[in-house]
């Protein structure tokens, strides 16, 4: 954790109405007239981690963060009894996204993000390019068909077969040929033991898979109940519909990034979001740097993950 810069305190937050009923809660914080920086958590359904804050320098950067629909403690829950998840899209969270730039009356930003943090990243920098003064994106993630498949449709089950078949034993038969169909059936289900159950199965397959080597913290953080049917429901509604995206268009349009310079920081046993779209899109975007390290998986905590984000947000500064 030697990598990680000081605690920083929050210097202000409150919630922002985006419309559609929901409102987000924003976090402000470092240096108010240094470089903006907004930091895009993953899941999606995660939520703020205060530790993101530490990834930059508090005298040089003006660090943003904030919890997308439905997450952490923006309204409404996506944990709530019967939640409404019709206007929580990928393209929701960009305009929203878009909306808090105008609000905080920030010209341009650099975007960080992790996994699908870095999928939200790539949208919005694509549709909004000339707000966009970096990136830096850890675990790229990019909602192809070949990437969901290789998480919840048995690619990873080669690496972890066990917890597999603890992935897979809520769902009957016939909810087992498409999981994700399966669980979304599940984790709305007016049974709340059931909800709970496919919750927490759901959330604790990523929690199993996240880093190289296994860690029980993870695992017990996903299993929470509270955090897992938020992060189960949420990531459930974004991926069975290919979060709102054609297939390989964040590659595809990667040629909307020219003139912005990316930091791509990737592990090479990345079992939850694989190298090969990190690389396909480094080489679809000639202003980024891969930066594969090895011995690391997904986890921010995997070795050589965090001085590499270190380097990148000092590199930027």
């Amino acid at each position: 954790m030697e990598e990680l810069y000081p605690a920083t305190p929050v210097r202000a937050d409150g919630m922002l109405d985006v419309g559609d009923g929901h409102r987000i809660y924003c976090q402000d914080a470092g240096n108010p007239d240094g470089k903006p920086v907004v930091v895009l958590h993953g899941g999606p359904g995660s939520g703020i981690a205060p530790v993101a804050r530490r990834h930059f320098d508090p005298a040089a950067y003006r660090i943003i963060l904030f919890d997308q629909r439905g997450s952490g403690r923006s309204t409404p829950s996506a944990g709530d009894p019967d939640p409404d998840l019709a206007r929580n899209t990928l393209w929701h969270l960009v305009s929203d996204l878009e909306l808090l730039r105008e609000r905080l009356r920030i010209e341009r930003w650099q975007l960080f993000g992790g996994s699908w943090g870095s999928t939200l990243a790539l949208a919005y920098a694509q549709t909004h390019p000339t707000r966009v003064s970096e990136l830096v994106l850890r675990g790229v993630f990019t909602v192809r068909r070949r990437e969901l498949d290789w998480l919840y449709r048995g690619g990873a089950a080669n690496l972890f077969p066990a917890e597999w078949d603890a992935f897979l034993a809520p769902l009957d038969e016939r909810q087992r040929e498409d999981p994700l169909e399966g669980y979304s059936e599940l984790l709305h289900s007016a049974d709340r033991a059931m909800r709970e159950r496919a919750a927490i199965a759901w959330s604790v397959w990523e929690g199993a898979t996240v880093a190289l080597l296994p860690q029980t913290s993870f695992v017990d953080q996903y299993s929470n109940p509270s955090f897992a049917l938020n992060f189960a429901r949420l990531a459930v509604h974004y991926f069975r519909h290919g979060a709102w995206l054609e297939e390989g268009q964040l590659i595809r349009d990667a040629g909307r990034l020219a003139g912005i310079p990316g930091v791509l920081v990737q592990g090479r046993y990345d079992a939850v979001c694989p190298p090969i779209t990190a690389y396909q899109l480094h080489r679809a975007w000639p202003d980024s740097t891969l930066r594969l390290t090895e011995g690391a998986g997904h986890a921010v905590s995997d070795p050589g993950i965090l001085a590499a984000l270190r380097e990148a947000t000092d590199g930027f500064r």
